[in-house]
């Protein structure tokens, strides 16, 4: 079965589902994209390996796991999502120690987040890409803001197969504030360790600068 090599498109929040997030990923060499559904606490960790500008107090547990393969000379090759059953990813981590490589069954969410941190591919077969991958349909106005892609919301990103709308709304009141009070509210966040909202802040700054 052939691979095909997978990059980050972002990370999408539902204004209707309550906590539900979908990581977006997106062929390299084509438009489709693959949504899989996440946890609150791998969103934030993936969003926080995204925003190199953003570093916690205190390593979050797969900063940890990059500190500990470190310190043992472990390094992930690669990510592959080999499976696809009743909706749920099923991934594994390769990983090589003194030139012997291992593979280690993983959700999806973590080994995106690891790879994310150890710089390494990720990738799927075609026939999962085939089976759920979708092509989202972006409105005139997101199509003037492709910069923005990385925080669209994606209401029915759970019906897997359709063509979904995407509304790039929810600024929690950002645009009101200045850059300064931006600055100091992104400094909050990063300190309470609520790294979804200091994402989200330092989206809006980067939209001003």
């Amino acid at each position: 079965m052939s691979l095909v090599r997978l990059k980050i498109k972002g990370i999408s929040y539902s204004q209707t589902q309550n906590g539900a997030y979908a990581l977006i990923l997106n062929e390299v060499e084509g438009d489709r994209k693959l949504p899989i559904v996440i946890g609150a606490f791998e969103a934030q960790s993936i969003a926080i390996a995204l925003e190199k500008e953003i570093k916690p107090p205190r390593p979050l547990t797969h900063d940890l796991f990059k500190n500990f393969a470190d310190r043992f000379d472990i390094v992930i090759k690669q990510v592959i999502i080999h499976k696809l059953v009743d909706g749920v990813f099923y991934s594994s981590i390769i990983c090589e120690r003194d030139k012997i490589e291992e593979i280690i069954d993983a959700r999806t969410s973590d080994a995106i987040a690891l790879a994310l941190r150890f710089n390494a591919p990720i990738f799927t077969y075609k026939t999962i890409l085939d089976k759920a991958g979708i092509y989202l349909k972006f409105s005139s106005k997101e199509s003037e803001k492709e910069d923005n892609d990385d925080s669209i919301v994606v209401d029915e990103i759970l019906q897997e197969g359709e063509t979904v709308e995407i509304d790039s709304g929810a600024t929690d009141g950002f645009t009101e504030l200045t850059v300064e009070e931006l600055n100091k509210e992104l400094d909050k966040a990063v300190a309470n360790e609520d790294y979804e909202k200091a994402a989200k802040l330092r989206d809006e700054i980067s939209k001003r600068n």
